[in-house]
């Protein structure tokens, strides 16, 4: 099984003081090292977005290409809409992109690793496992 790696935890390792992250980061590296860390490319993307600097945003993207994406198809597209609507109903908000990451990790019997407590909200209507380090 491999483990998606939610925009938030990337976001703590990429930064230059992980502030309470710390274990966050050692278990991204640990996932790295054993090659079961997974990357989407809505993930790639919010990583991405807002990087003010060409510099930067050129040495993340090269930095980020060592990780592959993981293909998406249109059944997970109509999963990730169909848990958007489960959780609507339930009164549960979320993002599109977060929707997407919960149905390519059923889909593909993965994990999630985030630091995002709506995932834990999810949890409650929709089958998605999250990663504890």
């Amino acid at each position: 099984m491999k483990i998606i790696v939610d925009t938030s935890i990337w976001s703590l390792a990429l930064r230059r003081r992980a502030f309470g992250g710390y274990g966050f980061v050692s278990a991204l590296r640990d996932l790295i090292e054993s090659d079961i860390a997974a990357m989407l490319g809505c993930i790639r993307q919010e990583i991405l977005s807002g990087i003010r600097s060409t510099e930067q945003f050129t040495l993340l993207r090269d930095r980020l290409r060592a990780f592959p994406d993981e293909p998406l198809f249109f059944q997970d597209y109509e999963r990730a809409a169909e848990f958007f609507n489960i959780c609507r109903k339930r009164g549960i908000q979320g993002s599109t992109t977060d929707f997407l990451i919960c149905a390519a990790a059923v889909e593909r019997e993965h994990a999630i690793f985030t630091a995002d407590d709506d995932f834990k909200k999810f949890q409650r209507a929709i089958p998605v496992a999250l990663f504890k380090p």
